[in-house]
């Protein structure tokens, strides 16, 4: 069984990669997700109890014997897991640490016979077995089993000809209170949402490709949501490029390192 630590965009583009190869897994996320491409994110069976990212279901689980029944009814698994209880329930045979905080949250060689970190804050061979790349160009979805991934830039990839344009950021700490959609077709400078009294407005036109959901807490300058100038709406509804890449360089690594069910 593979654990995946994280259920946002990134995590569950790599579980549906790994899920199609016929993996068994598990995930794992906060009680209250922060995720904020929803429509693909299994991280929403901890908030609805299931989930379906594509044609894959996922279910909230709090327990093996929970697990073990969404396992045979062939789902995966959700653990809201604030304390990273769930890597000494499970006792899974690799860990991938797709939480992408940009720094190392205490994943370790330890932890399992494969571990494989997703992003900038690993290094191979000292704290994991093998870091994928996530930085857009040459090298995304690379496995690295000597070194470290590229260094966040803070720049987001560049998407129809935007990079920092694309990001909707909180503008003040408060309560955040979205008025759209994901899905929803947005023009540059309107409102998406508010932050207690205060508005949030999107940088340019699009599909609104993700957005927090209501009464989460959010900082000043905290990313709240995500515009997609390309107007596909289907792009909302399935794992993005960047995600399955990402997803091919953990499986190379898992079979890299003779995983087996």
């Amino acid at each position: 069984m593979i654990l995946i630590r994280g259920a946002g965009d990134m995590a569950s583009g790599i579980a549906v990669r790994l899920f199609r190869c016929g993996f068994r897994l598990a995930m794992t996320d906060l009680t209250s997700p922060t995720s904020i491409r929803r429509t693909v994110c299994f991280s929403e069976a901890i908030v609805h109890g299931q989930c379906m990212v594509e044609d894959i279901t996922a279910e909230k689980a709090a327990s093996q014997a929970v697990a073990d029944l969404i396992w045979q009814r062939g789902h995966i698994p959700v653990f809201a897991d604030d304390e990273g209880t769930a890597l000494s329930l499970l006792h899974p045979q690799a860990v991938v640490d797709a939480r992408l905080a940009k720094v190392n949250l205490g994943t370790s060689m330890e932890d399992s016979p494969i571990v494989i970190g997703v992003g900038p804050g690993f290094t191979a061979g000292k704290d994991c077995h093998a870091v994928i790349e996530t930085q857009r160009g040459h090298y995304l979805g690379r496995a690295i089993y000597e070194g470290s991934a590229a260094a966040n830039t803070g720049i987001p990839g560049n998407i129809g000809g935007y990079t920092v344009e694309r990001l909707i950021k909180a503008p003040q700490a408060g309560v955040f209170h979205p008025v759209k959609a994901i899905a929803d077709t947005v023009s540059a400078g309107e409102i998406v949402a508010y932050v207690d009294e205060a508005p949030v407005r999107c940088q340019i036109g699009g599909i609104l490709r993700g957005i927090l959901p209501e009464g989460t807490e959010v900082y000043a300058g905290m990313k709240s949501g995500d515009v997609d100038p390309r107007c596909r709406a289907e792009h909302c509804l399935c794992a993005s490029d960047k995600a399955l890449s990402v997803g091919g360089g953990v499986l190379e690594a898992l079979l890299h390192f003779g995983y087996k069910e």
